[in-house]
């Protein structure tokens, strides 16, 4: 698992690189408010807008998700585990007052893009600087 890139994967640069190319600005790997040990992937500090882009194995996706037959309790318990936590962080933003995106590995960049772009333009009353 240590192989595992947990940051910096293909999806979330290539959704970042779209972002960035149409003028957005944003932070990287900024802690949970509340919860140190816990990343937001891309984050919109002032319109409070958090971006996960979740992978289909270690969070549930449910088209991709597969279980493993070795060690599958162990497994299926720490698979459990993710999504609870999942769960526990957006909801945690949310009471904070964040507007919280989750997407999957497998969707288009750049429709993740143009959400992420209309939720953040949509939580700065509109304007288009970023």
């Amino acid at each position: 698992m240590s192989r595992q890139a947990s940051r910096d994967t293909g999806p979330e640069v290539a959704v970042r690189r779209l972002l960035f190319a149409a003028g957005h600005r944003y932070r990287l790997h900024r802690p949970v408010p509340g919860l140190p040990r816990r990343t937001i992937d891309i984050v919109f500090p002032g319109p409070k807008v958090a971006v996960f882009l979740d992978g289909c194995f270690w969070h549930g996706c449910p088209k991709h998700a597969t279980q493993p037959k070795a060690n599958a309790e162990w497994w299926r318990a720490k698979l459990d585990r993710n999504m609870a936590r999942d769960t526990e962080t957006t909801s945690r933003l949310a009471e904070q007052g964040w507007t919280v995106l989750r997407f999957w590995e497998h969707e288009d960049p750049l429709s993740v893009a143009d959400r992420v772009a209309e939720v953040v333009m949509e939580a700065r009353g509109g304007s288009k600087r970023s």
